[in-house]
């Protein structure tokens, strides 16, 4: 049946394709394989012999089962890269644990540090330990296969959501780490060491102000009609200001409560950092992203015309723009690029090992 994500909802395509399966999946490749028989096997190591990694996203203690690792493959590729995401590692009392994402974010702080203080624990509003994980996974294949070109061998590397997750809690741990002091969640989304830097009321709404450079608070208060605050003692450094927050933000609401969002926001153009409140629709709509080529069209059989995002990396050869591979659709290209022919394929197919 293939990844579950196939079935995943809410919204589908007209041809029954998960909307959720096309956002991530998009200039894929699908074939089937079926690896716990001998057969199948056999077709994985000859696709292997032209292949530079292996990527596995499976619990930690089945890739060993698979023959996924290093070790079982070698003899067929010494420059083979294994590199296996689980959620908890490969070695160790959890390698056998399933594990998800806001499973990660709650055990390593993240649910402390999101929200506001009043309200129950908070996830962030994306799978963003998933993002970060594919994203460790991506760099750290690259990395072993420059290692494995230039040495002539591969090896395993792992990355686990956990490990990521952990990692990238940055300065919070630092700061626990060494001085004891624990971060907790701060009203109105507010940085932790630097002033003004949070959301702040405006005439309908509501601004997020981010002015971390000591250049930015001149400019901010000159652009409200309070120059004097530029050089008022009690602000003049980020420690200063820092110390002073909690008067800082109401003078600041005070004064940004004289004109809306939008109006503050053509003032404060390209000067003073700040970015309005959005939701999801709000920020598909924005003319900087539709007005600036940040989406992007996709054709799919049976479907029509669909619209997402444009990849965030941009070079002089344009990224495609293909929809999510059906299950299988390019196992017959793929095993012909390595020399099946139509009468191995049938066999196969009919022994259902693809």
């Amino acid at each position: 049946s293939g990844d579950f994500a196939r079935d995943l909802g809410p919204y589908w395509f007209k041809n029954g394709e998960s909307q959720w399966f096309h956002a991530y999946n998009r200039n894929k490749k699908s074939l089937t394989l079926d690896l716990r028989c001998d057969e199948g096997r056999g077709v994985f190591l000859d696709i292997l012999k032209t292949a530079d990694v292996v990527v596995s996203n499976l619990r930690g203690d089945v890739p060993e089962k698979l023959g996924l690792t290093f070790e079982h493959l070698k003899a067929t590729n010494p420059k083979i890269v294994c590199a296996h995401l689980s959620a908890y590692g490969r070695e160790g009392p959890r390698a056998s644990w399933p594990g998800f994402d806001y499973l990660m974010q709650a055990e390593t702080g993240y649910f402390s540090l999101t929200g506001d203080p009043d309200h129950e624990p908070t996830r962030f509003g994306l799978s963003v330990v998933d993002q970060m994980t594919g994203l460790a996974l991506a760099y750290a294949a690259l990395c072993g296969v420059t290692r494995a070109r230039a040495s002539g061998e591969g090896g395993d590397l792992d990355v686990s959501l956990f490990d990521v997750a952990l990692s990238n809690l940055g300065y919070p741990a630092m700061w626990y780490l060494n001085n004891g002091y624990v971060q907790k969640r701060l009203a109105r989304s507010a940085h932790p060491s630097l002033t003004p830097c949070q959301l702040y009321k405006t005439a309908d709404g509501w601004i997020y102000l981010m002015c971390n450079k000591e250049k930015f608070w001149p400019a901010l208060v000159n652009a409200i009609d309070h120059p004097e605050w530029a050089d008022d003692p009690r602000f003049k450094t980020f420690k200063e200001r820092f110390d002073a927050r909690s008067e800082i933000q109401d003078m600041l609401d005070t004064a940004l409560s004289a004109k809306t969002t939008a109006e503050w926001l053509i003032d404060f153009a390209g000067t003073v950092p700040a970015s309005p409140i959005m939701d999801v629709g709000e920020a598909m709509e924005n003319p900087f992203v539709k007005d600036e080529g940040r989406l992007q069209d996709i054709e799919l059989e049976g479907h029509g015309t669909y619209r997402y995002l444009r990849p965030p990396v941009q070079a002089e050869v344009p990224a495609p723009a293909n929809p999510a591979p059906k299950l299988g659709e390019h196992t017959d290209d793929l095993l012909g690029d390595i020399g099946y022919d139509a009468d191995r394929l049938e066999a196969l197919r009919k022994g259902k090992v693809i």
